[in-house]
């Protein structure tokens, strides 16, 4: 099957091209650019859009698996109405289901999108026994919780994931025992740091000073729920400086000045209010009978007894900061989506195109920039040498849009709704979606690494 599509602007950052030339798919991968039209079984006419690689989302939280054995799709199809063709979930120390066993559900029934899985610290220490997050690991929990994960990485997946703020008891010895199954590896670790606004800049010195001298790739996600109240400027020179000292370590992003959590976790333990400089107002709730009401001492203290794993979206960024983050050229996008079915964070279905709506056509960074922070930058973190580019050879995971209407339509009070301006998105060279409607929910697979 060869499959033109002709007429477009492509914009390709890993192979500096930016030109208007017609891009040939043939059996699911890249057949080439060129300027001729080529004879082909289908031909899509791209005149007056950008055609670029399937957006890459480094961080997100994937969906669970059901009582029948199979992912509830419901997250990766909001990734992919906005162009998302490959997402790694599993993050924040946190996994739905066992992440090795994830893949192999991904590769028996075909998934929305293609899908890497972190082994998440906080979910193998509960598997080895150690389920007080706020006590620390024993010994004996240590060695089980590295067993397991050693088997998880030896089954593909793509790294460790912490979150070090969500397992407080966890100490820096056991976080170096668990980050060290990744050494000699090719895999790498993400991170959710231990604290953050004023408190984010120890916490990343000490996960630095611990898993530096381990000589693995350090992901630091979403730096603006970590530094986006008043330290984004001086905590990217931490990171920087960090770089010029040889520590492999990377960032990410996503382009919104609100987290979401679930009210339950020790993000919102006692001297929350302090730390955010706040009341009980700024904690909007995502579900159950409350759904859309800022909290009060009363709800709050209700949900966090009775109903803990409510998420939530808290208002307490400051829009400055995202921006100092977002428009870094060091800074790679990530949406950090969660949902409880239709409820949650808007970032889940809207991050990638408010990328080019909010940043690009305002003038706040290039449209380059902006596709290289969805395609090659993260394809590049994570090793994938046949995503996020055109390169002949390459993976035909494409999304085509319109530059001057792409946006995110997804809100708080409706955070699923779907983008406009996304006309199609193709992953193996086949359609997946045309304007925002799913054509195929099965063209994803795992990928291992």
């Amino acid at each position: 099957m060869r499959t033109l599509i002709k007429d477009g602007t492509i914009i390709d950052p890993a192979n500096k091209i930016n030109s208007r030339l017609n891009l040939l798919i043939e059996n699911g991968k890249i057949a080439g650019l060129m300027k001729t039209l080529p004879e082909a079984d289908a031909v899509i006419n791209a005149r007056g859009k950008v055609v670029c690689p399937g957006f890459i989302d480094i961080h997100m939280h994937e969906d669970p698996v059901g009582s029948d054995g199979k992912i509830q799709q419901n997250i990766f199809l909001t990734m992919l109405r906005m162009g998302v063709t490959t997402a790694a979930a599993g993050n924040c120390g946190v996994n739905l289901f066992h992440p090795a066993d994830y893949l192999d559900i991904a590769d028996r029934d075909g998934t929305a999108i293609n899908i890497l899985m972190f082994a998440g610290h906080k979910s193998f220490r509960e598997m080895a026994g150690a389920k007080d997050k706020y006590s620390a690991a024993s010994p004996k929990q240590i060695d089980a919780m590295k067993t397991m994960m050693k088997e998880a990485l030896a089954r593909g997946c793509a790294g460790i994931s912490f979150g070090l703020s969500y397992a407080p008891g966890a100490e820096y010895s056991e976080v170096k025992e668990a980050a060290s199954c990744c050494s000699g590896k090719g895999k790498m670790i993400t991170v959710h740091v231990a604290d953050d606004a004023a408190g984010v800049f120890k916490a990343t010195s000490d996960l630095v000073r611990t898993a530096a001298p381990l000589d693995i790739p350090i992901q630091l996600s979403h730096i603006g729920s970590m530094g986006g109240f008043g330290q984004m400027a001086p905590y990217l020179d931490q990171i920087h400086e960090y770089r010029q000292k040889d520590t492999d370590i990377s960032c990410d992003c996503y382009p919104y000045d609100a987290f979401s959590t679930r009210i339950g976790s020790s993000t919102y333990d006692i001297g929350w209010q302090d730390r955010y400089q706040c009341g009980y107002d700024v904690c909007e709730i995502c579900e159950g009978k409350y759904t859309g009401m800022r909290c009060t001492e009363e709800i709050f203290a209700e949900l966090r007894r009775d109903f803990p794993r409510c998420l939530t979206v808290c208002y307490t960024m400051k829009q400055d900061d995202i921006d100092i983050a977002v428009a870094d050229s060091r800074v790679m996008l990530a949406s950090d989506g969660i949902l409880d079915g239709p409820h949650g964070h808007p970032r889940a279905a809207g991050a990638f195109p408010r990328l080019i709506s909010e940043y690009v056509r305002t003038g706040k960074i290039s449209m380059n920039d902006a596709i290289s922070k969805m395609t090659y930058m993260p394809a590049e973190r994570l090793g994938l040498k046949k995503k996020g580019r055109f390169d002949t050879g390459a993976d035909a995971d494409a999304v085509i849009f319109d530059p001057l209407t792409i946006r995110d339509c997804s809100t708080f009070s409706d955070p699923v709704l779907p983008p406009a301006g996304i006309d199609m998105v193709i992953i193996a060279g086949q359609t997946a979606a045309v304007n925002s409607e799913i054509i195929r929910d099965d063209l994803g697979r795992s990928i291992r690494l």
